[in-house]
């Protein structure tokens, strides 16, 4: 995946569309000798049960997707969200939940706390999840910074997860391989693509060496996904934005390796969305093999697409084509019935008992001393600034595709003079609906025109164009987005006093489609002062809802 600093030709090809990667490799107990992909082709389908693209409609990029036992488990970028790098889970590739995240905290350095600093468009992208099958633990991998590689590691995906090592080579979109004989290899790098092989223990690199330089005419290839399948090893490799490769050995991991394309400008599956890449192979139990990719759907984000894949008699996967695209409807996997529903991704929070839970992620790593969950979020002001970008403690939640709608209920007695909170619509382009007390009045308000440059520095600070006043103590926010991908989208925002109705406030926002910023548009918390600290506010309720 691309950050600002990245490689050149990164930055031109996702300009034609957008995409970045993620790949590991699980060793598949039982997996039926098969092999990789050639160029897509069609297959005829029979009728079955079907699921629909994309599988997840909310926003996770450069997925690792992985399979233990009857479970899958699935990994994806956050950059400079907290906590870092979710893992996904599900039973049937189709419906997932969020168990939890690899990474606890962004402890790289200040600028991810907001102090002195920021990481905006730095921080977790395109990392590899495995498993190791000998000591039955979960690892995660990912460089940051240009600098170094992280390794964290966990028994369970729910956690506790603790960083095992950190090694100074930085493994560029990099895959972990857990090989047959429980060596641990990384295949990494951006056109000239490495392999390395770690120590027993997965705390330091033994020998790392180029495999493959990818030909001019290709152009750029990153993100890989490694995996030894029937004995050979394959490294799974994006074209961002808009293709699709993968290189095979059967000389070993260091190769000499060959290349054949996977797919190449193939329609999608979203309309006004992108070409499906950068993604993982996973096969299921019954022996059948799947992609798992993403679609480049701005403004919300890039949203995970699965196709079904086969495998040439020689040993390279063909996806499985619908009327020559990637379909927006395949008949289901066939696996075992699940051992239950998973947790769904939207609905209603109140936060009850003392913990957050894995839907949210804090813009930069939060001040653990100005917020508490027990039956209900409070948010105590933990910066004085007139800019929310940078302000600690906004807690994000996704936006649902392809249009949705979040409500919050909030307690606002506890604001002091200066202060501000409520609800955003939070990408560098921003805006929102909150209340505002100054010299003890308080009014909802909705403010747009908080801006970055394309550098992440923040160039407005947001107007005021609209507002009431508001009595008592407490109100209901709502905003509601429309992220179908293709071109900008409106927003809108609406507030209530007592009673079902809400009244509207402000102009429609804009939501730009940009693909720049990488992450896609979120719901976001916030309460911050503009004079002084030791103002609160209490949210009770957290709806998120479809039409």
């Amino acid at each position: 995946m691309s950050c600002s600093r990245q490689p050149v030709g990164r930055r031109r090809a996702l300009a034609a569309g957008t995409g970045l990667v993620t790949g590991a490799f699980l060793p598949l107990a039982g997996a039926s000798r098969t092999a990789a992909a050639a160029p897509a082709r069609e297959s005829p389908l029979a009728a079955a049960p079907a699921y629909t693209n994309p599988v997840i409609w909310q926003d996770f990029a450069d997925i690792d997707v992985i399979r233990v036992g009857a479970t899958y488990y699935a990994s994806a970028s956050t950059m400079h969200y907290s906590p870092g790098a979710p893992v996904l889970r599900s039973y049937d590739l189709v419906n997932w939940e969020i168990a939890g995240h690899s990474v606890p905290t962004l402890d790289f350095g200040a600028k991810y706390d907001l102090n002195g600093g920021r990481g905006y468009v730095r921080g977790i992208w395109a990392s590899s999840l495995a498993y190791r099958p000998s000591n039955r633990t979960f690892y995660w991998l990912g460089q940051i910074d240009f600098a170094r590689t992280y390794v964290y590691t966990a028994t369970a995906v729910e956690g506790p997860w603790s960083r095992l090592t950190t090694i100074s080579t930085p493994y560029y979109d990099a895959g972990l391989l857990v090989d047959s004989d429980d060596t641990l290899y990384v295949a990494y790098g951006n056109t000239t693509i490495s392999v390395a092989q770690l120590s027993r223990d997965g705390r330091s690199q033994v020998r790392t060496q180029q495999v493959f330089t990818t030909p001019s005419s290709v152009g750029t290839l990153e993100g890989a996904r490694f995996y030894k399948i029937n004995g050979q090893y394959y490294i799974f490799l994006t074209r961002p934005a808009n293709g699709q490769y993968i290189l095979k050995s059967s000389s070993g991991p260091f190769g000499p390796y060959t290349m054949r394309q996977v797919l190449l400008d193939l329609r999608g599956p979203i309309p006004g969305g992108g070409v499906p890449h950068q993604g993982g192979l996973v096969q299921t139990q019954s022996g059948a093999w799947y992609y798992l990719a993403f679609v480049d759907a701005y403004p919300g984000g890039r949203m995970p697409a699965l196709a079904p894949v086969t495998w040439t008699p020689d040993g390279w996967p063909v996806v499985q084509l619908v009327n020559g695209a990637w379909g927006t409807s395949y008949p289901s996997p066939a696996v075992p019935t699940p051992p239950r529903q998973v947790t769904p991704m939207i609905g209603v929070d109140t936060f009850d008992g003392t913990t957050l839970k894995p839907r949210w992620e804090w813009n930069h790593n939060p001040d653990n001393t100005k917020w508490s969950v027990d039956n209900g979020l409070t948010l105590r002001t933990a910066t004085v600034t007139n800019d929310l970008y940078w302000a600690r403690n906004t807690l994000t939640h996704r936006i649902q595709g392809p249009a949705s709608t979040a409500t919050v209920e909030l307690d606002f007695s506890a604001m002091r003079d200066g202060d501000r909170a409520g609800l955003a619509l939070l990408r560098d382009s921003s805006a929102w609906i909150g209340v505002k007390r100054d010299g003890g009045a308080t009014r909802v308000v909705m403010v747009n025109g908080l801006t970055m440059d394309s550098n992440w520095n923040t160039t407005g600070t947001g107007t005021e164009v609209a507002s009431a006043p508001v009595s008592g103590g407490r109100i209901r926010l709502r905003a509601s987005a429309d992220i179908r991908p293709g071109a900008p989208r409106p927003g809108t925002f609406s507030y209530s006093t007592g009673g079902t109705a809400f009244t509207r406030l402000g102009p429609a926002f804009s939501m730009g489609n940009d693909w720049r910023f990488f992450m896609g548009y979120r719901f976001a918390l916030f309460n911050h002062a503009t004079q002084a600290l030791g103002g609160a506010v209490r949210i009770t309720r957290f709806e998120l809802s479809t039409p």
